[in-house]
C-alpha cells in the first residue's frame, strides 16, 4: 500500500480545538459566561515560532541590557517584563517558560491571547497557564482533523408572523 500524495494534497484539514474549563478565572469572564478558554493546535510554522522563542528572548534581553544605561534602567525593567524575561540575566527565565508564553499567544482562540496576556497568566495563573499550553501541545501532536466540519443542521423555518 503506497501514500497517495494527491488525496493527500487534495484534502481538506481543520484545526483541532478544545474548550478547556478554568474556573479559577470566572472572575474574569463575563456573567453567567463559562470559564473556559478555547485552545487549537499550532501549524508546522507557528512550532517552529515556539521552538525559536528562546533564541529571540536572549537577543531582547540583550538589547535591554544595552538599554539599561542609568538613564534607561526604568525602560529597561518594563520591557524586560513585558516580554517575561526576568531582571537581569535572561537565564533566570526557565525556556520552556519562553517556549509556553509563545504556544498560548499562538494557540489561544478565545480569547486571543497576546505576550502581555501569557505573561501575566503565567505568573499569577501558573496551573492555568500548563493546563492551557499543555492542552495545545496534545492537540498539536494530534494533528489537524482531516475534513471540513460538520455544520450544525438545517436552519429551521421561522414562524410566520
Amino acid at each position: 500500500m503506497s501514500f497517495d500524495l494527491t488525496k493527500f494534497a487534495a484534502a481538506d484539514f481543520t484545526a483541532r480545538t478544545e474548550d478547556v474549563p478554568v474556573p479559577d478565572l470566572a472572575p474574569f469572564f463575563g456573567d453567567g459566561d463559562p470559564a473556559v478558554w478555547t485552545v487549537r493546535g499550532l501549524t508546522g510554522a507557528e512550532l517552529a515560532r515556539v521552538n525559536e522563542a528562546t533564541d529571540a528572548a536572549k537577543n531582547l534581553e540583550a538589547l535591554a541590557e544595552a538599554l539599561a544605561s542609568p538613564a534607561g534602567r526604568e525602560k529597561a525593567g518594563a520591557l524586560r517584563s513585558l516580554l517575561g524575561l526576568a531582571d537581569g540575566a535572561g537565564a533566570d527565565v526557565p525556556q520552556d517558560l519562553v517556549k509556553r508564553i509563545e504556544m498560548l499567544r499562538a494557540g489561544s482562540v478565545a480569547p486571543v491571547a497576546d505576550r502581555q496576556l501569557a505573561v501575566r497568566l503565567a505568573d499569577v495563573y501558573p496551573v492555568e497557564f500548563y493546563q492551557l499550553t499543555n492542552a495545545i501541545t496534545r492537540l498539536t501532536g494530534q494533528g489537524k482533523i482531516l475534513g471540513k466540519p460538520a455544520g450544525s443542521g438545517e436552519t429551521p423555518e421561522s414562524e410566520p408572523r
